[in-house]
């Protein structure tokens, strides 16, 4: 295959969890794919170009997309994985809190899918996939999430609003909407028994996730669409 013409995904929180299972599933795809993270590892794969870098700081945005293109040359999806999740009471919720969660949740993605889009309009197409999260449109009493419901539900709107300003220049923006995902973030044994309170009667999977996403991106009728991948909790409310 000609390396000019293999296509490259950007995904960023790259380094674990949906993120590394997204790295794995695009190179296997054939992609060549460029993983950023606070911090990450150089890849052994010549295809997988990593990049350090804390998102919510727009000068990462530059260094992700300058090295991106000047290491394959191209972007043509862009998954804004990344994010930050804080369940506390409203009340509780500091200055610093708000600035972590919208630095990342909404900063990161609002400067690194300016300067993706930018690229994408000269090639004259591109796709972003944006990480939302049922909790922002589902509230649950349990777990008080007021700055994700504020972001992840900001990412929601966002992408219907990109997908029909772009739809006709050959960009597509889509979202999955992950309910409970059993991730190596966190211990195992944290997870049991939330699947009770689902439809389906278990907790997600990364690959779950990963498959949704993978779904879209082989879908090039599909735009603006927001995917619930949560086991029927968004249908249940």
């Amino acid at each position: 295959m000609n390396p000019t013409s293999q296509k490259v995904a950007v995904i960023t929180g790259g380094s674990q969890g949906i993120g590394a299972g997204l790295v794995a599933a695009y190179r296997g795809q054939g992609w060549r794919v460029v993983a950023t993270a606070r911090t990450m590892k150089p890849a052994e794969d010549p295809d997988v170009f990593t990049i350090d870098g804390d998102i919510a700081d727009p000068a990462t945005a530059d260094r992700i997309i300058s090295g991106a293109l000047r290491r394959f040359g191209r972007i043509d999806t862009l998954i804004n994985n990344a994010g930050v999740y804080l369940s506390k009471p409203f009340t509780d919720y500091t200055a610093e809190d708000y600035a972590q969660v919208v630095g990342v949740n909404l900063g990161g993605f609002f400067w690194l899918t300016q300067r993706a889009i930018a690229e994408m309009l000269k090639q004259d197409g591109g796709h972003v996939v944006n990480i939302s999260a049922t909790i922002a449109q589902y509230a649950d009493s349990s777990t008080p999430s007021v700055l994700t419901a504020l972001t992840k539900g900001g990412l929601a709107a966002a992408t219907r609003s990109l997908a029909i300003e772009y739809a006709s220049r050959g960009i597509r923006v889509n979202a999955v909407s992950p309910g409970i995902i059993q991730t190596p973030a966190h211990p195992a044994e944290s997870y049991e028994g939330l699947g009770d309170r689902l439809p389906v009667g278990h907790v997600g999977q990364v690959s779950d996730v990963v498959g949704g996403i993978l779904f879209l991106e082989a879908s090039p009728f599909i735009t603006g669409e927001i995917l619930h991948i949560d086991g029927g909790q968004s249908a249940g409310h």
